[in-house]
């Protein structure tokens, strides 16, 4: 093999391995002490059948098991508690709703 060849496949290698590494690092590792801190600040509202409480658990990985998740199968609970959309976190008597990124959850719970 030519040298430029040999150069121009490890580079190929390297560009996918890179690409791989990203894609399958991209949330849900969360520290478990970190997601036990946002967890006891916290109260995230959740409902059954949610593609967005579904990418929210996504970000938290095998963590998620550490947060104060309040899920309800029907509307009727969620809205009593003047909640209209989910996720919903609660912290410090405060709606945040959407997804939120955890650098933002460590932001309003205090975490580190």
């Amino acid at each position: 093999m030519k040298k430029n060849t040999i150069i121009t496949l490890v580079i190929v290698v390297a560009v996918i391995g890179l690409a791989w590494y990203i894609l399958n690092n991209r949330g849900g590792n969360v520290d478990s002490e970190l997601a036990k801190c946002i967890g006891a600040n916290s109260v995230l509202y959740s409902k059954t059948g949610c593609f967005a409480c579904v990418k929210q658990k996504e970000l938290f990985g095998d963590s998620y098991k550490f947060l104060n998740v309040k899920n309800f199968d029907t509307w009727e609970p969620l809205t009593e508690l003047g909640i209209t959309s989910t996720p919903t976190w609660v912290i410090n008597d405060e709606k945040y709703s959407g997804v939120q990124s955890i650098e933002t959850l460590k932001q309003l719970t205090g975490c580190e």
